[in-house]
């Protein structure tokens, strides 16, 4: 490098023409040569003045240190995230409840259970007060209020606030029924459904309201219960404000906003908004 005074009497550092590269353009910089690289990438060793440099370079690795779950595709960062998730497809639940003795496939998902016996509800709606153990819930619970459906059918274009009522829905087009019951092999679209079709079969019923000891087969029956104590209503139509006790009972209301009529009868294709008018009128084919 040569020094020179420039025309405005500052210090200028020359580059020597020796070292400029072919097709390059030389730093004039006063404070390019003095940058520390205190930033260097763990990949490659290669260094850098600014950690947002380093962030941008370290881009380039990630695909390089991704792990593909080879059952279904899902990727990974991290190679310990991978080891987690394949725990789903082997069944493999090492992590058990001290309080119910349920397993689990990794400590996360134990602590988030472990909050139900202990009672703690850290997230709580600001609009109705309502608390929650997981944030992930609370998320779900606030679109009541909203009114925001963010999942959408590629089928028909019926809206959902959860993903989960939305991969529900989807086996109506494509007549997918995964969970078959164990005792007669009859075969369902919602693992829900199946559950509650194999306490026909067991006649369990392990939920009892504090209030007047009634007892159910599963905790969101008993949950529904509950509110006829509690006059809790958590359910609101966004179109006209009315409240329900039951989400499947806010579905069936608005349908008569939208006129929609999902369950349509297979020999005369008649459609109609509950599931219980189609059964009656089955019987006059009958």
């Amino acid at each position: 490098m040569f020094p020179e005074i420039g025309t405005d009497g500052r210090y200028t550092k020359i580059p020597d023409p020796d070292s400029i590269l072919p097709n390059s353009v030389p730093s004039l910089h006063p404070t390019a040569a003095k940058c520390p690289k205190n930033f260097p990438c763990s990949e490659c060793a290669e260094c850098f003045c600014k950690r947002s440099e380093l962030l941008a370079h370290e881009r380039i690795h990630v695909k390089e240190r991704l792990f593909s779950c080879s059952e279904c595709g899902k990727v990974f960062t991290q190679k310990a995230h991978l080891v987690k998730h394949e725990k789903i497809h082997s069944d493999e639940r090492p992590y058990s409840c001290s309080q119910c003795g349920k397993s689990f496939p990794d400590t996360v998902i134990l602590a988030q259970h472990q909050k139900f016996h202990s009672g703690e509800k850290p997230y709580s709606c600001s609009e109705c007060d309502k608390c929650f153990t997981q944030k992930g819930d609370l998320v779900k619970h606030l679109r009541i209020h909203t009114g925001e459906k963010p999942f959408s059918c590629s089928e028909c274009c019926k809206s959902f606030t959860q993903k989960g009522d939305l991969v529900k829905h989807l086996r109506i087009h494509t007549g997918l029924k995964p969970y078959v019951c164990s005792y007669c092999s009859k075969p369902f679209p919602v693992k829900a459904r199946r559950d509650r079709h194999e306490l026909i079969h067991t006649g369990e019923k392990p939920y009892s309201c504090s209030v007047c000891g009634k007892l159910f087969a599963l905790k969101d029956f008993l949950v529904t219960h509950e509110r006829t104590h509690t006059d809790e209503k958590p359910y609101t139509c966004p179109l006209c404000g009315k409240q329900f006790t039951q989400k499947s009972n806010l579905a069936t209301h608005e349908r008569t906003h939208t006129g929609e009529k999902p369950f349509s009868c297979s020999v005369c294709s008649k459609s109609f908004k509950r599931k219980t008018s189609l059964i009656t009128h089955q019987y006059l084919h009958q």
